[in-house]
């Protein structure tokens, strides 16, 4: 785990209130995995007082474009919703963010899991994005089903691997097809080993209905919760699992989908 100051070498705008960040970050590049976060200073002072927990979208991989990375870089993808965020998105180039990561438990894809299929519901693709990087890397087939409300929330697909196969939703039918993201799952569903999530509850909701309907189908979750320290002490993300009340800071914040409740 790293505690450190890092500069924002690039800021993109994909849609209002949402923002790429790219910061040069070689420790953190290095040691970050796929679904993972870091918890992030949101002032100049103690106001916010808490950080607030940013997935890693991406990291530069020496030999691998991916969004136009460095290999000392990484990548922040974030959505305006409060004070702490909108301070974020409006930073500039040459700013420094005070981080604490990578922390917690990443995606965990099976030896035997060749093909991937990654669902993301609206900020939820941030993680995804990286996975889908680790696992093209691998020699994986990975499809990439994402759900929003409007075309606007859509993730360029410019900036994905031309390997992944690009699925959309849109609720309004602006873009892709109308409906949910997982009105999409039924035809994707049969050709994947192994699925993996992020996105709000509902959604997750209905993804476990219908893997019940494919029991050897295993999916892992990364869930989204608020947080207090970001590495476990204060219990302030516990949710429901099988096993009893886990804290998605430490034990997670990816998740077996069969061990939470929902």
């Amino acid at each position: 785990m790293i505690q450190a100051r890092f500069p924002i070498v690039a800021r993109d705008e994909l849609a209002p209130g949402t923002v790429l960040l790219r910061l040069r970050a070689p420790a953190l590049a290095r040691a970050a995995r796929a679904g993972q976060f870091v918890h992030v200073r949101c002032g100049d002072s103690h106001d916010p007082l808490l950080r607030r927990p940013i997935s890693l979208h991406r990291v530069g991989v020496a030999g691998a474009d991916r969004g136009g990375l460095q290999p000392d870089e990484v990548a922040l993808l974030l959505q305006v919703v409060g004070r702490g965020s909108a301070w974020l998105a409006q930073r500039r180039l040459g700013d420094e963010l005070d981080v604490l990561g990578p922390l917690g438990r990443g995606f965990r894809p099976e030896p035997k899991a060749g093909h991937l299929l990654l669902v993301g519901g609206g900020l939820g693709v941030a993680p995804l994005v990286m996975l889908a990087d680790e696992a093209v890397r691998a020699g994986l087939a990975v499809t990439l089903a994402m759900g929003t409300r409007t075309a606007a929330g859509v993730f360029p697909a410019r900036l994905l691997p031309e390997e992944v196969e690009y699925a959309v939703a849109t609720e309004d039918g602006s873009l892709g097809q109308k409906g949910l993201v997982t009105d999409l799952l039924p035809a994707l569903l049969p050709w994947s080993d192994q699925v993996f999530a992020c996105g709000p509850w509902p959604m997750l909701r209905a993804l476990r209905r219908l893997l019940q309907l494919t029991p050897a189908k295993r999916a892992q979750v990364s869930l989204e919760e608020r947080m207090g320290c970001g590495v476990g002490v204060c219990y302030g993300c516990v949710v429901e699992t099988r096993h009893g009340r886990r804290r998605v800071c430490h034990d997670g914040p990816v998740f077996n989908l069969d061990d939470v409740v929902l």
